[in-house]
């Protein structure tokens, strides 16, 4: 009976007035928590939202600046590619020019035929005959370079591209076998030709090449294209051919037309003409 009692005296209201008082004691009452959570996710979205507006609005503020200075960085490409276009349009002109003051030179001094002869081994004429034509090229499977760039820096051959000095092997067995005359990818080799790399670029006189090599040799072309196989440099680019997958392909023909060098220019060496005055005084 006395619990029935405490039941009757004391309602179920008296213990939530205590509760809501020890929750307003701790400091937690107030909005709901579900209430302050949402106003505090809009908070935050507002908060986003002004600076999404405001970097929006400093870029609208800085666009037209930055496409002025890309406007500017583009004309002034342009206007220094143009007169590099110029100064190499130049510079060929006057090669040519050099070129066939040599070739008059050649032909109006001295003996004919000896002036002629001096002009092939130079390289300062035209020449035509037969010959071999000889390709190189890397392989199918050419990796890119160490840092993923086509053609970029690595070793060469371990990853199936033809190196500086695997198309200094191939002309040096050229001229050991016979050869009279070569070009290489249209640019004729003479004494003071150096063959280079830069990267992975192979550079003729200074000039980039680009693959696939063709190597152009006038003389006795079946003659040359057979001692160049037996050689040891043939034989090299045979190595190459089956260890690394270099394409090569070696041809015999009949007239090989190669071009003058641009321009053949001794700055040190003189003719030794001692001799010559001994024997005519």
């Amino acid at each position: 009976m006395s619990l029935l009692t405490n039941v009757m005296d004391h309602s179920l209201d008296d213990g939530y007035a205590e509760a809501a008082a020890r929750k307003k004691a701790a400091g937690d009452g107030g909005l709901p928590k579900t209430l302050r959570a949402k106003l505090g996710l809009a908070a935050g979205l507002v908060l986003a939202a002004l600076v999404v507006t405001v970097g929006a609005a400093q870029a609208r503020v800085a666009a037209p600046v930055m496409a002025k200075e890309r406007e500017e960085l583009v004309d002034r490409i342009d206007r220094e590619t143009a007169a590099a276009d110029e100064l190499e349009k130049s510079v060929d002109k006057l090669r040519e020019d050099v070129s066939a003051r040599q070739r008059e030179a050649l032909e109006t001094t001295g003996d004919g035929d000896r002036a002629e002869l001096a002009g092939i081994l130079a390289g300062a004429v035209e020449v035509h005959g037969p010959g071999v034509k000889l390709v190189v090229n890397d392989a199918k499977e050419a990796s890119t370079g160490g840092d993923g760039e086509p053609r970029g820096t690595s070793g060469f051959s371990d990853t199936g591209r033809v190196r500086d000095r695997d198309m200094q092997r191939v002309v040096n067995g050229l001229w050991e076998s016979g050869a009279e005359a070569i070009s290489i990818n249209g640019q004729r080799l003479t004494a003071l030709s150096a063959i280079r790399a830069a990267g992975d670029a192979i550079l003729v006189d200074n000039k980039p090449l680009v693959p696939p090599y063709t190597v152009l040799a006038v003389g006795n072309g079946e003659r040359l294209s057979t001692r160049f196989q037996d050689s040891a440099d043939g034989l090299y680019l045979h190595a190459l051919q089956e260890n690394f997958g270099i394409r090569t392909n070696i041809a015999v023909q009949e007239d090989l037309r190669l071009p003058a060098a641009p321009s053949v220019i001794v700055r040190t060496a003189q003719p030794n003409t001692e001799k010559t005055e001994k024997g005519t005084s």
